[in-house]
């Protein structure tokens, strides 16, 4: 939909420049057109510049306003698993995968294959893995960072 909003923008712009181009206007002798045309042009190209570079822009971010609540295969997130989103970019992007972060570390297990519970995914941030003496340590997150990140892997690992 915003790319058919944004090609009939140009296509009327466009439009607006060929009739502005080849329509008839009234000359003088000289065969130049009056200042008052001159005036008029002047001002309908300068308002059709600032539709095009700010309205259109404007548009754009207000129809597609909430792409960033969805994560990889069309996931819709809330506001708690975004913020799982922000802090597992953070915490543990760097030793696992998971598309739906664009996390590609290769440390620790890949999420998008385990596809861990909620449950699991919380053991694992507060114990560690090998009791806490493996490459994971424990307690990375703790309180309700723990849960958002734990949410998130949860809803959108494998998907």
């Amino acid at each position: 939909m915003a790319w058919l909003v944004f090609v009939l923008a140009f296509v009327i712009v466009g439009l607006g420049v060929v009739v502005a181009a080849f329509g008839g206007s009234r000359r003088r002798r000289s065969g130049r057109p009056s200042r008052g045309n001159q005036r008029v042009t002047s001002v309908v190209v300068g308002l059709l510049i600032i539709v095009a570079g700010l309205a259109l822009p404007a548009l754009m971010l207000v129809v597609n306003h909430d792409d960033q609540a969805q994560a990889t295969g069309g996931v819709r997130l809330t506001a708690a698993e975004q913020n799982g989103r922000i802090l597992f970019a953070r915490n543990c992007a760097n030793c696992h995968t998971l598309t739906a972060a664009n996390a590609v570390g290769t440390v620790g297990p890949n999420l998008d294959n385990l596809r861990p519970p909620e449950a699991l995914v919380k053991n694992a941030v507060t114990q560690g893995r090998a009791g806490g003496a493996g490459q994971m340590p424990q307690g990375l997150l703790s309180g309700q960072d723990l849960d958002d990140v734990a949410a998130f892997v949860a809803v959108s690992a494998g998907r």
